[in-house]
C-alpha cells in the first residue's frame, strides 16, 4: 500500500488499479481529542491488561444510579416505552425541568423553551452551533473543560481564552473580561460550580459580570450548571439566567449525569429563549432526533425525588465533601503544593508545578503537567489529567469520584512517586 499526496489530498494505493482520497475535512483536522477521555481509555485498558491503577481521570460519579430511578426505567421497558420521542424531548418531562428550574433556580421557561439531548455536551455543542458565526469569538475562562474550544472551532468560531489566578480561586476578573471583548464576541460561556477547578462563582460576582455582559448587544452567555447540586456549604449555587437583564441572553445547560450519578443514561438540557432553543432543536432534528425514551422517563422520576434531589442526592454530597477534605488536607502537607480548595463538583486541581524541571531514574525530566502525569501513571499507577489540557500547564486535575479508601491509596502512591522524584533532582 503506497500513500502519498495531492494538493492537499491524501492518496492511498491499494493496488495498482485502485486509488481512495482519505484526507479529513479541515474542521476535524483543527480538533483535538479529548485528553481527559483518551487518559480514561488508557488506565482502563491497563487495568484490563492486569494492572492495578487507581483511576482517578474520569468526571463519573462512582455511585450507582438511584434505586428509584433505576426502577423508572426498568419499567419503561417492560412497559413497551422503547420508541421514539418527540425531537425536544417528551413534554412530561419538559414541564417536569421547566417546575424543577422554576423552584430550585428561580428561572421560568415553558415547555418549547426546553430542548432535552443525549447529554449536556449534545446541548452545549448545538448552542455553540446555533449562535456562533464563523469568524465569532467565544470568550473562555481558563481553566475550563476540555470541550468547550474544541466546540467554538467546530462552529468555526475562535476560542479567547481568558486566563484566572489559583490566587484568585480561578475566578475571572470583570474587569479583564471586558478588556477581551471585541465587536467579534458573541458567546460566555460559565460553569460553576467548575469543572476542572470545583470553583463556585459568587452571585456578587456574577452581577458584576452580568453588568458587564449587559453593555453587548451581541453577547450571550451559556452557563454550564451541570454540577449545581453537588456543592458545599456555605458556598450557594446561583443560575446565571436569574440576574436582572440576563434572562434574554443566557442558555443554560444542564443534564443528570452528575448528580444523580447518571453518565451512562446520557440525558441533558437547554433552556433559553425559544428563538435560540428552536435553532437548537433545528439541528438535533437532522443531528440525533430526541433522546432515549427509556432514560427520559428516568429523569422524570430524578426529579421526583425533591428539591435538590433530596436524599439520594445529599448522602452522596456527603460523600464527596469528606473525600475532598481528606486530599486538601494530604495534599496541603506536601511541599510545594498549591491548592485552591474545591466549592463544588467532584475535582481538585493542584499546582504541582514545583516539581517541573526534576527528573525520575527511568523516566527522565518532569518538563509539564503533561510528563507528570505519564510520570504518575507509569510508577505510581494512579492516572489523573494533565492541566495543560485544561487550559493551565502548572497544574493537574484529581477526579475524587472514587472511595475514600480508593483515595488513600492513590495519595500514598503520589506521595511515594513524587519523593522519589524529589530525591533524584537535577540542581
Amino acid at each position: 500500500m503506497d500513500i502519498g499526496k495531492q494538493k492537499n489530498k491524501i492518496i492511498v494505493k491499494a493496488s495498482k488499479s485502485d486509488e481512495v482520497d482519505i484526507s479529513l475535512s479541515p474542521r476535524v483536522n483543527s480538533l483535538k481529542p479529548s485528553k481527559t477521555v483518551a487518559i480514561s481509555d488508557q488506565a482502563t485498558a491497563l487495568v484490563q491488561a492486569g494492572v492495578p491503577v487507581i483511576r482517578l481521570a474520569a468526571g463519573e460519579p462512582d455511585f450507582d444510579t438511584p434505586s428509584v430511578i433505576a426502577e423508572a426505567g426498568i419499567n419503561a421497558i417492560r412497559e413497551g416505552y422503547t420508541r421514539y420521542t418527540p425531537n425536544a424531548g417528551t413534554l412530561e418531562l419538559r414541564q417536569a425541568i421547566c417546575n424543577k428550574l422554576k423552584v430550585e433556580n428561580g428561572i421560568s421557561y415553558t415547555p418549547d423553551q426546553i430542548v432535552v439531548t443525549n447529554g449536556a455536551k449534545q446541548s452545549i455543542t448545538q448552542a455553540v452551533l446555533a449562535v456562533c458565526s464563523p469568524g465569532d469569538e467565544v470568550i473562555i475562562p481558563a481553566p475550563f473543560w476540555v470541550s468547550y474550544p474544541e466546540m467554538a472551532r467546530l462552529a468555526d468560531a475562535t476560542p479567547v481564552i481568558l486566563p484566572t489566578s489559583i490566587s484568585d480561586y480561578f475566578l475571572l476578573d470583570p474587569k479583564l473580561l471586558e478588556s477581551i471583548i471585541t465587536e467579534k464576541s458573541r458567546l460566555l460561556i460559565l460553569c460553576s460550580p467548575s469543572n476542572p477547578t470545583g470553583s463556585v462563582y459568587p452571585k456578587k460576582l456574577l452581577e458584576e459580570i452580568a453588568q458587564i455582559v449587559a453593555k453587548y448587544p451581541r453577547l450571550l452567555v451559556l452557563s454550564d450548571e451541570i454540577y449545581e447540586h453537588i456543592i458545599y456549604a456555605p458556598a450557594t449555587h446561583t443560575s446565571f439566567a436569574s440576574l436582572p437583564g440576563m434572562w434574554d441572553r443566557t442558555l443554560t445547560v444542564n443534564g443528570f449525569s452528575k448528580a444523580f450519578a447518571m453518565t451512562g443514561w446520557r440525558l441533558g438540557y437547554l433552556a433559553g429563549p425559544k428563538h435560540f432553543v428552536a435553532a437548537c432543536g433545528k439541528i438535533q432534528s437532522q443531528f440525533t432526533s430526541g433522546a432515549s425514551s427509556i432514560a427520559q422517563k428516568a429523569a422524570v422520576a430524578a426529579l421526583g425525588l425533591g428539591y435538590a434531589g433530596g436524599e439520594a442526592v445529599s448522602t452522596m454530597v456527603k460523600a464527596f465533601r469528606e473525600r475532598r477534605d481528606f486530599l486538601v488536607k494530604s495534599f496541603s502537607e506536601m511541599d510545594g503544593v498549591k491548592i485552591s480548595e474545591p466549592q463544588g463538583a467532584f475535582y481538585l486541581f493542584i499546582d504541582f508545578s514545583s516539581y517541573y524541571g526534576r527528573e525520575a531514574e527511568g523516566f527522565g525530566i518532569i518538563e509539564d503537567s503533561d510528563s507528570l502525569c505519564r510520570y504518575l501513571l507509569d510508577k505510581g499507577q494512579v492516572a489523573v489529567v494533565p492541566g495543560g489540557a485544561f487550559g493551565d500547564d502548572t497544574c493537574i486535575r484529581i477526579s475524587y469520584a472514587a472511595s475514600l479508601t480508593t483515595l488513600q491509596a492513590a495519595v500514598e502512591r503520589i506521595k511515594k512517586a513524587l519523593t522519589h522524584l524529589t530525591s533524584h533532582a537535577l540542581v
